[in-house]
């Protein structure tokens, strides 16, 4: 008996530990249904999750006065969401939606460099590159167009059932998805900038399908493109020495983004970038979307206001076109009627700024020729163009443009001359209209004056007065003063500007016969309209320098919150010159429009408000530049103006650009 019981041992233990394990099973079971069924069927519903970014919006750019230049307009395209897609009616709804757009006239994107044509199929003009990175795709450098046709449908699987017209756009389609990186994270823009008409088309017309969504998006754009495109700047992809550059910035940066190439966008990238966000998309197996979560918010750039004044900007640019073609028509007219070249008939640019005296902003600054900057942004043809252009119509001649400068250096030759006593008011030097002290730098005056006293000789812009000042001052000491009054400076610009060229200072050589050029604005003096600007501008501001600028304030994107105020006057610089010797030559500036023999009376001697001033005309290759400085009212000055006609040679055209850009300021 105890032997049969021995034996039987084994199998009960074993029989035993099967119950006990079953038992555990059936209880975790027990646990896992119906004590923690709940729970556990949310886990699995959130087993997979996707991440998705969020889009960067960047900042604004607005005028003085809160105007729009360039903005984030809102749009609408049809994308397809591959987390709610169903796959397997995707080319139906395709179809659906070309259907669709048809009737409203809308257009789907199609990046084919492929176009039907007599029946068959042909490559696009121009679009060499599209096709060669279409072959390769395809793996096949060879193929030609109908071939390339036939191989996407062959590897999207797309049968015969479908009409040409049909198999054609689903092939372009699918070959946009694949190269446009379609997937859980990424949505598919299926067409963009589509009208109101077709949203409502496509929400009726998609009811029940999934993955098919109306969007909006923002494309940044300038709102009136060529009303200052020198000055806003424009946006371009990321280079690597831009993005190990702005790596160090505190911002993020993506090999595929695009950042500013010059202007505004360039000079303040960090402050317009906006920071894109992150959201998890959890789906349960069967691809519903459960959940949507937004881990990391998105936050749009910050917003610029410029100081510019958009009506300002837009007379002083449709002012600069009349007087560019009215300085050339003339001066062909001229050279027709005399035989005579070098008149006026190469004047095809110019430049003009406006600064407010009472804080050195720029209320105006437009460079001729002009261009549509939506048009430039995109890269094409149109850009090409612009290349091309002998004329350099993208060069911010305002700005970065160093011109020689005439007569309109003479009050800082007189203001120095006085301060050193070199001469008085009362000084007379007698004008033979050749002044020959150094015989290998004879100076032309345009008249014989005889003699005059410092008034005479700035408001008649005497040539043989200055450079006989001029070498009694010498160079050293001219250019001291010059320095003072931001010639040859930088003005303290935000964006892109020259410092010019200071003669003597900046000269390789000098001789002392040079001396006299450089008096009269010639020799190696060459400044940017902004720097003439700035120059005029601290003469009306009794001499104190200050600081150019084109921005007003930064703030968030919505405009609530003012992030950097730029409107208190920075002093730079005080040039020097004692009260009362400023003061004599503000007089001599008003002599200029106010006497019967000032050279800008014509224009300026019955303005509605006194105008101090100085015209100039600068030698150099082709015909003379025009140039003009002013500054108004006389008595107590707002504004101050430079303009610079190349080649513009009749002063009269320069005068008039300033004229009426003065006539808008005074109008308002």
């Amino acid at each position: 008996m105890k032997k049969r019981l021995r034996g039987k041992l084994p199998y009960t233990i074993c029989v035993l530990a099967a119950m006990i394990a079953a038992a555990i099973f059936v209880a975790r079971l027990a646990d896992w249904q119906l004590v923690h069924g709940g729970e556990y069927k949310r886990l699995s519903t959130r087993s997979t999750s996707f991440n998705a970014d969020t889009t960067a919006t960047r900042g604004e750019i607005l005028d003085r006065n809160g105007l729009g230049l360039v903005t984030n307009r809102t749009h609408y395209k049809i994308v397809f969401d591959k987390l709610y897609i169903d796959e397997k009616s995707l080319d139906d709804t395709v179809l659906r939606l070309m259907d669709v757009l048809r009737q409203t006239g809308d257009k789907w994107d199609d990046p084919l460099p492929i176009e039907q044509k007599g029946g068959g199929y042909v490559f696009k003009k121009d679009s060499e590159e599209d096709v060669a990175a279409l072959r390769e795709w395809l793996g096949d450098s060879n193929a030609d167009a109908a071939q390339c046709v036939d191989l996407l449908c062959r590897r999207f699987e797309i049968g015969e059932a479908y009409t040409q017209d049909q198999r054609y756009a689903l092939a372009a389609v699918h070959y946009n998805m694949e190269i446009t990186g379609f997937s859980n994270a990424k949505p598919y823009t299926f067409a963009s900038d589509v009208t109101r008409e077709t949203v409502t088309a496509v929400s009726e017309n998609t009811q029940g399908v999934g993955g098919v969504d109306v969007q909006t998006y923002l494309v940044r754009a300038a709102t009136n493109p060529t009303l200052a495109p020198h000055v806003l700047g424009a946006l371009g992809s990321i280079t690597q020495e831009e993005y190990e550059e702005l790596s160090f910035s505190g911002k993020e940066y993506g090999i595929n983004d695009e950042v500013g190439k010059f202007g505004i966008e360039a000079a303040f990238e960090t402050e317009l970038k906006g920071e894109g966000g992150t959201k998890i998309i959890q789906r349960n197996s069967d691809g519903t979307i459960v959940d949507t979560v937004e881990t990391i918010n998105s936050n749009p750039g910050n917003t610029i206001y410029l100081t510019l004044d958009s009506k300002l900007q837009q007379t002083a640019a449709r002012s600069l076109a009349e007087n560019v073609e009215g300085a050339r028509a003339e001066g062909k007219a001229y050279c027709e009627a005399t035989g005579k070249k070098l008149q006026g008939e190469d004047c095809e640019s110019g430049a003009a700024v406006m600064l407010d005296v009472k804080d050195f902003s720029v209320l105006a600054a437009a460079s001729y020729p002009n261009y549509d900057l939506n048009q430039y942004s995109k890269y094409g043809s149109y850009y090409t163009k612009l290349a091309e252009d002998k004329r350099s119509p993208m060069f911010n001649r305002a700005f970065s443009g160093a011109f020689a400068c005439g007569s309109v250096f003479k009050p800082c030759v007189a203001l120095a001359a006085l301060e050193e006593k070199i001469l008085t008011p009362s000084t007379e030097i007698f004008c033979t209209q050749k002044y020959d002290y150094y015989p290998s730098n004879v100076v032309e005056c345009m008249h014989r004056h005889e003699t005059l006293d410092l008034r005479g000789a700035i408001a008649q812009s005497c040539n043989y007065y200055f450079a006989e000042t001029g070498r009694r001052l010498g160079i050293d000491t001219m250019y001291l003063y010059a320095e003072r009054f931001g010639l040859g400076e930088s003005t303290g610009l935000e964006v892109e500007e020259t410092n010019g060229t200071l003669a003597g200072r900046d000269s390789d050589t000098w001789m002392p016969g040079n001396t006299v050029q450089a008096a009269i604005g010639q020799s190696d003096n060459a400044f940017s309209p902004v720097q003439l600007a700035t120059y005029v501008a601290t003469i009306a501001n009794n001499g104190t320098r200050l600081k150019t600028h084109i921005v007003s304030k930064i703030t968030d994107y919505e405009r609530k919150k003012t992030v950097a105020d730029y409107t208190a006057p920075e002093v730079v610089d005080e040039c020097g010159v004692s009260a009362e010797n400023l003061k004599i030559v503000q007089e001599d500036m008003l002599a200029v429009t106010q006497d019967e023999q000032g050279t800008a009376n014509s224009v300026f001697g019955d303005y509605k408000v006194k105008v101090a001033a100085k015209t100039g005309t600068a030698e150099n290759a082709g015909s003379d530049h025009s140039t003009f400085i002013c500054y108004a009212p006389y008595d107590k000055p707002q504004v101050a103006v430079a303009v610079v006609l190349e080649h513009g040679v009749r002063g009269q055209y320069a005068m008039q650009v300033a004229k009426d850009l003065l006539d808008a300021y005074f109008k308002s």
